[in-house]
């Protein structure tokens, strides 16, 4: 591996955007040393509004030193393993979701970093990323049971496809929010009983009128008037667990004039929870085992975007994608052009 190079992206100066904000470079491929894998990444996955809030310096809880390496999400080919390395040998497809291992052509760093996939193919990579975060949202952080009333927003995007399909399969109903019919109508063959096109369809009213009983958990990545509707029709002792918050890119949430929202949960016994995925570690292992199992067992289907981004040049299009409202299903880029590891 002497003398190797690859390419990363790497974020040179806080700007309004990412592609503003960062630069490709060309860097010395490091030798692993003791108890670390170099991984030649294939695929990695996007985060447009964690990318484009970092490039703005808006994410309270990631302290930007500049220059920093970029991406979360990333699957590949082992190139080469350390001294002591046992758990990982050469070919071995390696996914790893940690900060700045993912838009990068190869990665080296402790095994702990990575984890097993049977190929290094796109679908391994949003299972072990997106669909980690939608089981144990659902599970850790909502703790739905069977029969329970479900909403999901977002619900066509990478994290809502699979927050419907593991909904469905635990026995819940499942309520999903979408923009225009064609996002809609690909929800509802995922098994929602009922899809809300927010771009024709008011959702507390819909919600209100045929839910009298209230939603018992609701996911809710988007902020905004779809958290207020959820809010309002959540049931009594439901819970609304806030996994994100497109509405407010800028990283400076909309003031809002209005109750308390002790109001609105106090007399229903109702909680709303935060989920954050990065704060649940000990859940990744066992939620990754279940969800390969299903995958592989037919019964969890994995969509992709139908744009493709090729390369790392790949990611700037895949981020300014996502951004735009159009996608459907998980945006990936392949750093590596092909259909390696599928």
């Amino acid at each position: 591996m002497g003398g190797q190079t690859y390419r990363a992206i790497r974020l040179e100066r806080i700007a309004p955007s990412f592609r503003e904000g960062a630069n490709i470079v060309e860097l010395p491929l490091a030798q692993p040393g003791p108890g670390e894998i170099t991984v030649r990444n294939l695929h990695c996955g996007v985060n447009a509004i964690f990318d484009t809030q970092v490039a703005r310096n808006a994410v309270d809880y990631v302290k930007i030193a500049l220059p920093t390496f970029t991406g979360v999400e990333a699957i590949g080919t082992v190139e080469a393993v350390g001294e002591g390395v046992t758990d990982f040998a050469v070919g071995d497809a390696a996914v790893t979701v940690r900060f700045t291992g993912g838009y990068r052509e190869a990665n080296t760093g402790p095994t702990a970093q990575f984890a097993h996939a049977r190929t290094a193919s796109r679908q391994y990579l949003a299972l072990a990323s997106t669909g980690v975060s939608a089981l144990i949202a659902l599970e850790q952080i909502g703790e739905v049971k069977a029969g329970e009333t479900i909403a999901i927003s977002a619900a066509a995007g990478g994290l809502g496809h699979f927050l419907v399909q593991l909904a469905v399969l635990k026995g819940c109903r499942v309520i999903g929010v979408a923009g225009g019919a064609e996002k809609c109508a690909f929800v509802a063959s995922l098994g929602a009983e009922r899809v809300i096109d927010y771009r024709s369809e008011d959702v507390g009213a819909v919600l209100a009128a045929e839910y009298p009983g209230g939603i018992d958990v609701a996911v809710d990545t988007v902020s905004g008037t779809i958290f207020d509707a959820f809010l309002a029709n959540i049931a009594n002792h439901g819970r609304l667990v806030v996994g994100g918050a497109a509405a407010d890119l800028e990283g400076k949430p909309e003031i809002v004039t209005g109750p308390r929202i002790a109001h609105a949960i106090y007399y229903k016994g109702a909680s709303v929870r935060g989920f954050m995925n990065g704060l649940l570690v000990p859940h990744w292992d066992d939620a990754r085992t279940r969800l390969f199992k299903l995958y592989e067992e037919g019964k969890l289907h994995v969509q992709f975007d139908s744009q493709r981004n090729i390369g790392l040049e790949g990611i700037y299009d895949g981020i300014e994608r996502l951004l735009s409202g159009k996608s459907m299903g998980k945006v990936i880029v392949d750093i590596v052009d092909g259909e390696q590891g599928e």
